[in-house]
Formats: C-alpha cells, sequence, structure tokens
C-alpha cells in the first residue's frame, strides 16, 4: 500500500514565506521514544539512568498528568497526526487502514501551508492515508539543517530502542541490576520478569543517550534559543498489562516541554524552568497546541484543546483513553482519568484481559505469567490478567499506583464512580465513537465514504441508541432475557449485535437468536452463532456459519478476524473442526502486509490449544 507522497518544494516561493516568517514563529523541536512511562530520573524515577532528560528537564516544564490516548503506537500516532480521537475516524484498531474525510489533513500540512519545514525522522506507522504532501522529508536522513535558509522548522527525531521488540531482544548485556528493579503488584516476582524490566531500563537509558545527540546539534547549530523543545513517549510501558492496556500503566506518559527565553511569552502562566504542571493533556491535544505556538487557527473538526500559546484552551477535566482490536484480538474498553483516579468500562467483559496475541508472547514476562496461572502459583493482583474482566473498574492513583484495587463496587467511591462513567458515555455519543460497530460493519456502513462521515451521518450510524445498547448488554446488573429478545428484532443492526452478546453474556439461547444467523449484517450473523454455539448440545448450523465467515479471502480479513475470535472462544466445541479449520487462508493476498498474518496467527492458536481451553 502506498502511504507516502513526495513533491517538490516550491523553492522561490516558500522562501519568500519563510524570510517574511522566520522572525515571527518559534522552530520547533519533538524528541520522541516509545513504549516508555515516566520512568526518568526527572519524574522521580530513582532505578532510572537518564542524564541528558534529566538535564532538559531543569530547564523545562514537565507534565505529571500527561496521557496518550491510546495503549498502542500506531493509534496513538494517528491520535496524534489528525487532531481527532481514532474512534471517530475508524482508525482505532491497531494496524487499521482508512481515511480521512474530505476537508481534514494532517497537521504537518497546516504546518508547511504556514511556511514550516517539516522532517520526521523516522517513524510514521499511521491507520490513516496521507492528506497529500504531508511531510517534507520523512526518512532517516530527514533534519531541520535539510531547510530553506532561514526557514522555520517543525522537526520529529523518534528513537525506537525503548520499544518492546527490545525488551526481548537478545544477546544483550545487562546494565541496569535486576535484583533492584521494582516489579508491579501484578507481575509475578521471577527472574524473567526481573531481567524484562532491567533491560526495559537499559534501553531508557540508550534512549536517553540519542535524545543527548540531537539536543547538541541544536547547540552545535546556534538554534537552542529559537527552538521550542517538547519530549514524549508515544504510550506507556512496553511491558505486558502496560502496552495495550487504557490503565494508567499503559497511558501515562513523561511530557516536558522547554521554552527559550524568546518564545517564553508563548508558554503557559504557571511555566517555570525546572517545575512542574498537574494539567491533564493528551495526544489529541498536541496538533492545536501546535497551531497554537505557530499562529494557525484550530480547525473546527479536530477534538482536542491547545494548552500551549495564545489559543490555550482551559483545562479539560478529564482525558480519555481507548483499547479496540490489537492485532489479531478484538476488544472494546474505554477509560477516563481525571487527576487522581482511573475509570475503565470493559464493553467485551466476557474475554479475558490477557487474550493470546502472538506478538506480546514473544515477550518473556508474557509467557511466564501465563505459565504461573496455569500452575495456580499466582496471587489476587496476578491472577487477574488471566481471567474475565469486570464491566466497571475504578482506581484511585493515590493509593493504588499499580490498578490493582477496583473500587468500583465500594459505596464510598459511588458518586466517583457515576460521575466517570457519565464522562465516558457523554465522551463516546459527542465524538460519535464508530467502534461500538464491529470493525467489518462500519467499513460496510461508510460505503466508500470516510468513516468519519458515516460516523456524523444520524441516518448511517445512530451513535447514541447503539452505545447505550453496548452499555446494557454489558453491565454489570444483568438485564433479563426479554430486553435482548426485544433487541434482536430491532431495525439497526448495531442493535441488534449487542443484544445477541448480551444474551452471549447471560449464556441464554432464545428460539428467536436462530433467525439471526440469516441476518442481513454479517456482524450480527457472528454474534448470534458464537452465543448459540457456547450453549447449544447440537452447534452445527452455528458452526457453520462461524466457519463460512473465517475464510478472509472470500470475506475480508475484518469480518474473518471476528468469526475466529468467536471459534477461538468455542474451546473444545472448535475441535470437531479443526481440520476445516487449519484449510482456512493463513495470508489475504488483499491485506497490507502489516495486518495480514493476524488471521494465520488465530488460526494456528485454535488448532493448538491444548484442550480445556
Amino acid at each position: 500500500m502506498k502511504r507516502r507522497q513526495f513533491f517538490p518544494i516550491a523553492g522561490a516561493a516558500v522562501a519568500s514565506v519563510a524570510g517574511a516568517q522566520a522572525k515571527s514563529k518559534p522552530n520547533i523541536l519533538w524528541i520522541t521514544c516509545e513504549d516508555m512511562s515516566p520512568n526518568l530520573g526527572c519524574f522521580g524515577d530513582t532505578y532510572a539512568t537518564s542524564p541528558n532528560l534529566d538535564k532538559l528537564a531543569q530547564k523545562s516544564l514537565r507534565y505529571r498528568n500527561a496521557w496518550s490516548n491510546f495503549p498502542v503506537c500506531a493509534p496513538a500516532r494517528t491520535t496524534i497526526i489528525s487532531g481527532i480521537y481514532p474512534p471517530s475516524t475508524g482508525a482505532e484498531h491497531m494496524r487499521s487502514f482508512t481515511h480521512l474525510d474530505t476537508g481534514q489533513r494532517m497537521y504537518p500540512c497546516y504546518l508547511r501551508d504556514a511556511g514550516y519545514y517539516c522532517s520526521n525522522n523516522v517513524k510514521e506507522d499511521y491507520n490513516l492515508d496521507h492528506t497529500g504532501t504531508v511531510w517534507d522529508d520523512s526518512s532517516n536522513k530527514a533534519h531541520w539543517r535539510n531547510r530553506k535558509q532561514g526557514q522555520p522548522f517543525f522537526a520529529i527525531f523518534n528513537f525506537v530502542i525503548t520499544h518492546e521488540s527490545q525488551i526481548r531482544k537478545r544477546p544483550h548485556t545487562a546494565v541496569h541490576d535486576p535484583a533492584k528493579v521494582r516489579i508491579p503488584a501484578y507481575h509475578p516476582d521471577t527472574p524473567e520478569v526481573r531481567r524484562d524490566w532491567a533491560q526495559y531500563y537499559d534501553n531508557i537509558t540508550t534512549m536517553d543517550g540519542m535524545a543527548g545527540r540531537v539536543l547538541r546539534e541544536l547547540e552545535a547549530d546556534g538554534l537552542v534559543e529559537d527552538t521550542i523543545v517538547f519530549f514524549y513517549s508515544d504510550h506507556g510501558s512496553g511491558m505486558p498489562r502496560s502496552k495495550r492496556w487504557p490503565y494508567n500503566s499503559g497511558l501515562h506518559v513523561p511530557m516536558m516541554v522547554h521554552f527559550p527565553e524568546k518564545w517564553k511569552h508563548l508558554a503557559p502562566k504557571d511555566y517555570k524552568a525546572g517545575g512542574t504542571t498537574d494539567r491533564l493533556v493528551s495526544f489529541v491535544d498536541l496538533a492545536p497546541t501546535l497551531f497554537s505556538l505557530a499562529g494557525i487557527a484550530k480547525p473546527a473538526y479536530m477534538q482536542g484543546h491547545a494548552f500551549l500559546g495564545p489559543m490555550a484552551a482551559p483545562e479539560q477535566p478529564y482525558v480519555y483513553g481507548f483499547r479496540g482490536r490489537m492485532d489479531e484480538r478484538y476488544d472494546l474498553v474505554r477509560s477516563v482519568r481525571d487527576k487522581r483516579y482511573v475509570y475503565i468500562r470493559n464493553y467485551m467483559p466476557h474475554r479475558i484481559y490477557g487474550q493470546f496475541i502472538a506478538y506480546m508472547f514473544e515477550t518473556p514476562t508474557t509467557a511466564k505469567w501465563q505459565e504461573l496461572y496455569e500452575a495456580g502459583k499466582l496471587n489476587d493482583a496476578q491472577r487477574k490478567f488471566w481471567e474475565k474482566k469486570p464491566a466497571e473498574e475504578l482506581y484511585d492513583l493515590e493509593n493504588d499506583r499499580d490498578e490493582v484495587n477496583n473500587l468500583a463496587a465500594s459505596p464510598a467511591h459511588r458518586q466517583i464512580l457515576e460521575r466517570m462513567r457519565k464522562a465516558q458515555i457523554d465522551l463516546a455519543i459527542r465524538i460519535r465513537d464508530i467502534g461500538f460497530l464491529p470493525e467489518t460493519e462500519f467499513h460496510a456502513r461508510s460505503k466508500g465514504k470516510a468513516p468519519y462521515a458515516m460516523g456524523h451521518d444520524p441516518a448511517l450510524y445512530n451513535a447514541e441508541r447503539v452505545i447505550r445498547a453496548a452499555s446494557r448488554a454489558t453491565q454489570t446488573e444483568r438485564p433479563k432475557n426479554e430486553e435482548f429478545v426485544k433487541d434482536l428484532a430491532d431495525a439497526d443492526s448495531g442493535v441488534r449485535y449487542w443484544a445477541a452478546v448480551g444474551l452471549l453474556i447471560n449464556k441464554s439461547n432464545p428460539p428467536q437468536l436462530k433467525k439471526l444467523l440469516q441476518d442481513p449484517a454479517v456482524c450480527v450473523r457472528i454474534a448470534a452463532a458464537e452465543a448459540i454455539a457456547s450453549v447449544d448440545t447440537d452447534p452445527a448450523a452455528a458452526m457453520e456459519v462461524l466457519l463460512e465467515y473465517s475464510d478472509q479471502v472470500k470475506h475480508g480479513a475484518y469480518t474473518a478476524l471476528l468469526a475466529l475470535n468467536s471459534l477461538d472462544s468455542l474451546g473444545d466445541k472448535a475441535r470437531a473442526y479443526d481440520a476445516r479449520i487449519k484449510a482456512l487462508p493463513a495470508r489475504d493476498p488483499n491485506s497490507d502486509d502489516r495486518f495480514a498474518g493476524n488471521a494465520g496467527n488465530l488460526i494456528r492458536r485454535i488448532v493448538s490449544k491444548p484442550r480445556g481451553h
């Protein structure tokens, strides 16, 4: 798939604009890394070794409450590049491919219009197609030094050494002592876990050296006084239950911003060199913040709020997190954070937290953690990851930094729970969260339109009705089957889908459910088939539906993944069909390479699972 376009700069025009604007616009440098929580000395982590970033922090403002909106890279970067929450654009799933609506552009396009030279070194990994020429240079040679003389620049340098994949890279010469690492309460304390955590910290030190090199280049070029510098990570630690999970452990990132004296008028009122702020900020705010610093009006469709510059908005009361499909595994989780509490809403509580994801299981900690669970050697906090989820979770970060003491049922916290539950629902309706439709369904409804346009068309997506149906189907206090039976006949396929999910959770198989095996919407057929097969003593008809739609060459990858996830959930009931499952196409030649292996991962998982799983 082509995802990048490059065109020559109109040299004379750009040089003219740049010359006129250079004195009135700051240079902006982003130094970013991957898969790292605030594990730096300057954020109070005494185990970390990070002298360069600690030095930058001494002249910067540190954000104590900065969140990525997604706990995995592609949707997180998609949030930044668009200024829109990905559940609005259909881009919430890991490695999903869609496009923005007409009139919407990626933020560097606006910066380039304003005369900026925009360089990206080097990762993109967006779930959205490019909107024209996005970067002047996006490559491993991209650098502010390649701009026209006098032209203001926006430059990104991203370091992958802290990525999840580098935690498990062997051989590795240890620097940090594994015996001294802090193990979070949800992880078992084993040599494998200690080694992975220690290697994570080793990689942070290496990344810190890379960041120092870029800062020295800025100084050597005499640009320190002309450049606003940001540092942040794309989401939390790459260790399991941080990465991929919209807890604070997966979304809390280090962020700092340095303003040189020349540009301090653009800094917030509480800016103090070496200081901190508890302002809530998240990635959806970054594009509007850039525009405020550069003197560009924020497009109305962008959903974030500037937190720096003359167009800074008032502080928002919450930041929001999301989880959708992670590689081959479907899930639907939404989270909300204020300055003390984190609220988690699990819309697929019938799926366990630690669903098998092939890539995640390459980390030694993950495999060892599951092994100990199977052996019955974990405590309550450690077991939770391998079991089904509650509908709601609430954690007090002041007293429970590892988020293991769920307060959702606490009478003393009832008002907090209700307040944050309302905030989650209100945002979902406001942004027209199309993640409440299965991935195959929202693409079918879009019919060539941008999913954003579909989601904002009430005739195509009644967001409030579908979201309310999802809430009803998956809430802690179970509705009676009669409510779901009524919804099975609803005109909206989204409502019918959630009615079938509600019956699946209730382990109920009313006669009306069988009619949905011929439903016009494929997602409804699949949900009904799983619900029937999970409890019926003769599930043959339901199994045939799941087997048919598990063929990605015939029905597309999104449909196949939905059906394969259902087959996998049926455990031993799928055993009689092992030969047919094994014969399913493991790859779709029409899929992007980054996506094409997902169905194969599930097929191999289903046919290789031990009995009883």
